[in-house]
């Protein structure tokens, strides 16, 4: 019984990353994000456009990108309004999700 109650207490840990965000939560929260940025993270949609390629980039990387599109101190006019969108939560299980995409 113990053990039981250890494993369900110890679950919710299984789904979070190192980097502290849910990486499934970050998962659905990434198909707006998809449109441009691909729909595996890491393949450009828009050839024609300069959008990077984002899989598998480091997530202190994608937490500070967003944070700055967020607050306006980068400046893209689609990225403000896409940061502006997101909670401190969402930003953090996006780029939990997107740390563990493989690059190409």
């Amino acid at each position: 019984m113990v053990f039981v109650c250890g494993m369900v207490l110890a679950a919710p840990a299984w789904a979070q990353s190192d980097e502290g965000g849910d990486p499934v939560a970050g998962k659905e929260r990434f198909y707006t994000c998809a449109g441009c940025h691909g729909i595996d993270g890491y393949a450009n949609a828009y050839p024609t456009y300069h959008v990077p390629k984002i899989g598998g980039q480091h997530a202190d990387y994608i937490v500070s990108a967003l944070e700055a599109y967020r607050s306006g101190a980068r400046e893209h006019s689609t990225m403000h309004a896409q940061a502006s969108s997101l909670s401190d939560e969402d930003i953090q299980n996006i780029a939990a999700f997107l740390s563990q995409q493989k690059s190409d």
